[in-house]
């Protein structure tokens, strides 16, 4: 049993061990000892991967691809497992939606085996690559992926080719409330918004400053300062009044220094903090700042 687990997952190890994930060729090296095999099969008898992170599917790239298909077919086949009824995707859900949009009846797969574990591993990788995914969604998949096979962050930026700054600003939407994280899903805000409310600690401040950027049109620059704004009153809160007049310099210096680290800041009167989440982020700001540490 172990030996044919092994050679099942033979092409997801390969994908896997490689330093960065080869996106080009990532289904053909998951079925590489089935890639002649492609049979035709009924899409309605296909039910979605249940361990696809992908929650909402942009239906203006899926009608442009189902116009692709109309024209030229379906030129990739999709990755199916075969199941007690039917069969369950691996990999080409958006394939499939367009596929049925465009009125196809039955769709080229390749059918393999897989494990619970195979299915969520290739589920999280296809859609890493996919630039229609929202942010939320990517996010959980990020973090999903850095869960399931142990990754630092810094590891998971290498390996798929992020920045380490980028994964991190992601990762930090998922603490975004609910009612934020589904105004992102639907594009009502933007992802440079949605940072700088993940920056926030006040939840109801951040539901409240997420409904004025849908209503007032809300720049980021001003979303910036209002959230500048709602830091002051809690670092003021219970002081006396010749204390709350914080100074809206010190205020533009924290916009720009944490513009350039990436990262949260607060500047009072000689004292600057800046906030990081373990050492990986620490040496990468203190590399922002040509700080070079030499280890003993």
């Amino acid at each position: 049993m172990e030996t044919k687990k092994k050679a099942l997952g033979k092409g997801l190890e390969q994908l896997f061990s490689n330093n960065v994930i080869d996106f080009d060729n990532f289904e053909d090296t998951v079925v590489e000892e089935n890639k002649k095999d492609v049979t035709e099969i009924d899409i309605d008898e296909i039910r979605s991967n249940p361990y696809q992170p992908r929650k909402t599917f942009d239906s203006e790239t899926l009608n442009e691809l189902a116009k692709s298909i109309e024209q030229y077919g379906v030129v990739q086949p999709i990755i199916v497992k075969k199941s007690i009824k039917g069969y369950e995707l691996v990999a080409g859900e958006r394939r499939t939606k367009a596929a049925k949009i465009a009125g196809l009846k039955k769709i080229p797969a390749i059918i393999k085996d897989f494990d619970d574990q195979e299915m969520m591993e290739i589920a999280l990788i296809e859609n890493i690559q996919r630039e229609d995914l929202n942010p939320i969604d990517e996010a959980s998949s990020i973090s999903n992926i850095i869960k399931l096979k142990g990754y630092t962050q810094e590891e998971f930026a290498n390996k798929f080719g992020k920045s380490r700054t980028y994964v991190t600003n992601l990762l930090g939407l998922l603490k975004l409330p609910d009612d934020v994280k589904r105004l992102v899903e639907k594009k009502a805000i933007s992802m440079s918004h949605a940072r700088v409310l993940s920056k926030m600690d006040d939840e109801e401040k951040v539901n409240d400053l997420a409904k004025r950027i849908v209503t007032e049109d809300m720049s980021v620059r001003d979303l910036e300062r209002l959230s500048q704004d709602v830091k002051s009153d809690v670092i003021v809160k219970g002081t006396s009044s010749s204390k709350k007049g914080f100074d809206h310099k010190y205020r533009m210096y924290e916009n720009i220094i944490m513009d350039s680290l990436d990262t949260k800041v607060r500047v009072s009167k000689k004292k600057i903090e800046i906030y990081f989440d373990g050492v990986e982020e620490l040496e990468e700001i203190l590399s922002k700042m040509n700080v070079k540490v030499e280890e003993e």
